[in-house]
């Protein structure tokens, strides 16, 4: 399984190297208000992101009645839409006007092959160039933050009973069995919780993609951590299923992501009063990023579109409506689930290919051999 994850990587990597598709339309050397009217004759962008698509297609409503440019959201899965993106990277024209990706996703690839540079947006001090780490900002900008950390029912556990390190989630699985969940697939909310108790257990740098047989073996000490008492957790399907779980009362907590927490409470699908912390041991934290490709149809209306995506006003709703960790400093952060001295616990993802090579490891070592 390692190999397959490590043959991925690098054909990701060989795919953006290769030849370099022509702008349909160069705005280079157009001034912004210039490319802001040839973005109204365009009249039109496709948007390729593939978390949430409806709520999307409900938050880009003041862009189109701005603008008056109609942006299309196909449905569609992160990995399909990557893959489209690399499919049609010689095309003249490609479908795609805005990319968006895991800000992590875009190391795997040259961004400068792919994407057009961004020099043509005016300039933002505000706006976010680096997150989880990572600065691709001459090409991609961050535009959704979002944060790991555990979601619970405040009725069952008292805030001062949290736990907040690997030893502590071991005594309260023991005391209360079958109340603490979190998955393995199907979301980034439980692979986050076994990366961070790995993290604290074993000391591993976040910051090393290496892979290898004896680097892997090193973190033995943490499956067996989780192999001590499996039955005492619950191994549920995925981001939704553990909140869902909490808000029906079957668990008491479960790892999530602020920001779909958030927005599951702000469209009544879960109980209100789950709350959220972020434990001491720290969680990852995150989010996405957007790039033009340089074949897009329509390039001004994904610049002017990408200006608006990043700007405080787009950022406050965003933190609003969806709690997201807002990508410009200038941004109200007011509705956010967690505080900033919790913030401040947010770990890096594991860069890849090793941190799907741990969770490879985690399935064979852990899940496998319940």
């Amino acid at each position: 399984m390692i190999k397959t994850i490590l043959r991925s990587a690098s054909a990701l990597v060989l795919g953006a190297s290769a030849a370099l598709a022509q702008t349909p339309g160069d705005i280079s050397t157009m001034s912004w208000d210039e490319i802001v009217a040839q973005a109204k004759v365009e009249g039109e962008l496709t948007w390729y992101v593939w978390h949430v698509p409806d709520v999307m297609r409900r938050l880009v409503k003041p862009f189109e009645e701005e603008y008056g440019i109609t942006v299309t959201i196909p449905e569609g899965t992160s990995s399909g839409n990557s893959e489209k993106l690399l499919a049609e990277r010689a095309r003249e024209t490609g479908d795609i006007d805005v990319f968006a990706w895991g800000i992590d996703s875009y190391e795997t690839v040259e961004v400068e092959a792919l994407f057009l540079p961004l020099t043509m947006l005016p300039e933002d001090a505000g706006r976010f160039t680096e997150l989880a780490g990572i600065d691709n900002s001459t090409h991609v900008l961050p535009y959704w933050g979002n944060q790991t950390g555990i979601a619970y029912d405040p009725a069952k556990i008292a805030a001062e009973s949290l736990p907040q390190t690997p030893e502590d989630f071991a005594a309260f699985w023991a005391a209360n069995p079958g109340k603490f969940g979190f998955n393995y697939e199907n979301g980034g909310a439980g692979p986050s919780f076994i990366q961070s108790v790995t993290r604290t257990i074993t000391g591993f740098d976040g910051a090393d993609a290496t892979v290898s047989d004896e680097r892997l073996a090193t973190l033995q000490p943490a499956f067996d951590f989780f192999k001590q008492t499996p039955d005492n957790y619950v191994i549920t399907a995925g981001n939704a299923d553990s909140i869902t779980r909490i808000s029906d009362g079957e668990l008491w907590a479960a790892p999530a992501w602020e920001d779909h927490l958030a927005g599951l409470q702000k469209r009544g699908e879960v109980r209100s009063d789950i709350a959220f912390y972020v434990p001491e041991m720290g969680m990852n934290g995150g989010g996405n990023g957007v790039a033009i490709p340089r074949n897009a149809p329509n390039p001004a209306a994904a610049a002017v579109f990408m200006n608006w995506l990043t700007s405080a006003e787009t950022q406050t709703m965003f933190n609003r409506d969806m709690g997201t960790v807002p990508m410009h400093k200038e941004a109200d952060s007011s509705n956010a689930l967690v505080p900033a001295d919790q913030r401040a616990r947010s770990t890096i993802w594991a860069a890849k290919p090793f941190g799907d090579a741990l969770l490879a490891a985690f399935i064979d070592n852990v899940i496998l051999e319940r």
